[in-house]
């Protein structure tokens, strides 16, 4: 009996975190809540308009279940606020925070150990802002969004940094604007549908799949981004399909298997502009699939992929417009010294359609053997070789 009593004075003392939704509770409209540095207990849920700040030394602990914190009022402030410990339920999109109102500032948060990151579901005019957003620590394809935009329009998603997620995707979301975020290790870097005339801006992509991919979603603006090592399942740094009136300008994609990736649908949907680009030691500088396409390519410059550019079939691609860009593998002179080639530089298809035409033979791109046979057949064509491009002012620096 007294060793019991000795062992129960020992014991080590177990403490719950007090529920932060009483706290909540008793914020007034307009209100500010502090919170004093320590753990709370989630999941809570924000119903009328207030601030809450964390001061950066607040956590709220979900324990797994369900979404941590919901926002479901407009004009609400969250800020400086650890939270953590959401469910693991994909049918549920458990999430650290949940954004269902309008013109809410999420600012300087650290979200940890989430299924979902972000959750913006129905919410216009938001402002997530420096954020940092890790996923659970799972298999790929069981992991969640960083951050997921379901019917918002007018958002701002700016200067956050993503890690150990599943993809950023934006659906049936358009004109917001996604500018200065960070992400890596991830299945898709973004992932645009049914979301036209979005600002895609100076983001950068890194150890994904593919870095963005956009789905019918026409009116786009994508520049100045940074999309590098995007290899796996034969990922593309920036890859559109059936969405057109698009401008793609200022980017850079460095190591990826395709730097970019155009789907040219048989009904014309609008060209897409691409200048000042930088697409370096890609499998594929860039890839076209569909028909003859219309798009404008301008000042890029196309540096050492181990193939500049490829089609689906002979002809695809053939209504491009090419001018101003530079060529690592241009072969002419600039005797006047204007930094244009005397020459025009062409790019023609021989023996190398073989891996074009052929997927089995992908495997051996670029192999002594079809390397041999695309030389011999440059010396002595054993048929008649197709034009791929011309660009008729490529710049020599």
């Amino acid at each position: 009996m007294r060793l019991l009593l000795l062992m129960s004075l020992f014991a080590p003392l177990t403490w719950a975190a007090p529920p932060l939704q009483p706290l909540l509770d008793a914020t007034p409209p307009g209100g500010v809540l502090r919170l004093a540095p320590g753990s709370y207990a989630g999941p809570a849920v924000i119903t009328r308009s207030l601030t809450l700040d964390g001061q950066g030394r607040a956590r709220i602990d979900g324990g797994g279940r369900g979404t941590v914190l919901a926002v479901r009022a407009s004009g609400v402030t969250l800020r400086g606020v650890t939270v953590t410990g959401s469910g693991e339920t994909h049918d549920g999109i458990d999430a650290g925070i949940l954004i269902e109102g309008d013109d809410n500032v999420i600012t300087d948060n650290t979200l940890e150990d989430v299924l979902f990151g972000i959750h913006v579901k129905g919410g216009n005019r938001n402002r997530v802002i420096g954020n940092r957003v890790t996923g659970k620590d799972k298999p790929l394809g069981l992991r969640g969004d960083a951050i997921r935009l379901w019917n918002s329009r007018h958002n701002i998603i700016e200067r956050n940094i993503f890690e150990r997620a599943r993809d950023l995707t934006f659906t049936h979301s358009p004109d917001n604007r996604i500018k200065g975020n960070r992400f890596h290790d991830g299945r898709y870097g973004m992932h645009i549908i049914f979301s036209p005339r979005l600002v895609v801006e100076s983001n950068r992509l890194e150890h994904t799949g593919t870095g963005i991919i956009v789905l019918y979603s026409p009116n786009l603006i994508v520049r100045g981004n940074h999309v590098a090592h995007a290899m796996a399942g034969g990922g593309g740094g920036i890859v559109f399909k059936e969405s057109g009136d698009a401008l793609v300008e200022n980017n850079e994609i460095i190591h990826c298997a395709v730097g970019l990736q155009v789907d040219a649908p048989p009904q014309p949907v609008g060209v897409l502009v691409a200048r000042g680009n930088r697409f370096a030691h890609n499998l594929i500088g860039a890839f076209f699939y569909g028909e003859s396409g219309g798009h404008r390519f301008e000042n890029n410059r196309f540096e050492h992929n181990l193939t500049q550019v490829g089609v689906s079939a002979v002809g695809t691609g053939s209504a491009n417009v090419w001018r101003g860009n530079y060529w690592s593998d241009y072969r002419g002179f600039d005797r006047d010294g204007n930094g244009v080639g005397d020459t025009p530089h062409e790019l023609w298809l021989f023996a190398d359609r073989i891996w074009m035409e052929t997927p089995a033979t992908t495997f051996f791109r670029n192999s002594p053997a079809l390397e041999l046979l695309d030389f011999l057949e440059r010396l002595a064509p054993f048929s008649t070789p197709s034009l791929l491009l011309r660009d008729a002012a490529p710049r020599m620096r």
